[in-house]
């Protein structure tokens, strides 16, 4: 901000605390997560993916099968907003969900042949948010080590 922004602004809100929206976090954090996400879609669309099926993909990838719950916590989701993505992605012929013989209760989501192909043709997807991005790769780890951190102080504070 600069000098004659401050000038203009209504003595009321000139102080440390203020109520613009420009100067919230809260409002640049959920445009660029938006803008971010608006970014994924034409690339994940390719692959038949929307964004929350391409973290949950993500996880599946890196952690092989899990049990629903454990993947909702990875993904910090509830199970009311991760069946509805799981039962799309079976569908689509990318994982399996079976019930656990030991426990009835417990459904472990596991990815097909045609799922765990699908991990390398998505590699470009993260270089193209990369270079969208335009930021190193240290500001990459920068932002993200930032947002995290904010992430950890707000979820403390509960």
């Amino acid at each position: 901000m600069n000098d004659t922004d401050t000038a203009q602004r209504p003595a009321d809100q000139t102080d440390e605390v203020s109520l613009l929206l420009e100067d919230q976090l809260c409002f640049a954090l959920y445009a660029a997560q938006r803008a971010l996400t608006n970014r994924y879609r034409p690339l994940l669309e390719q692959f038949g993916l929307t964004y929350p099926q391409y973290l949950v993909m993500l996880v599946l990838w890196q952690h092989g099968a899990l049990p629903i719950k454990r993947l909702g916590t990875l993904l910090d989701l509830d199970y009311g907003t991760l069946t509805p993505l799981l039962k799309r992605l079976q569908a689509h012929g990318l994982i399996r969900r079976e019930r656990q013989v030991d426990d009835e209760r417990s459904v472990q989501i596991s990815l097909t042949e045609q799922g765990s192909e699908l991990r390398e043709r998505v590699r470009v997807v993260p270089a193209a948010i990369g270079e969208a991005a335009g930021l190193t790769l240290q500001e990459t780890k920068d932002a993200k080590a930032l947002v995290e951190k904010l992430r950890t102080n707000i979820s403390e504070a509960d």
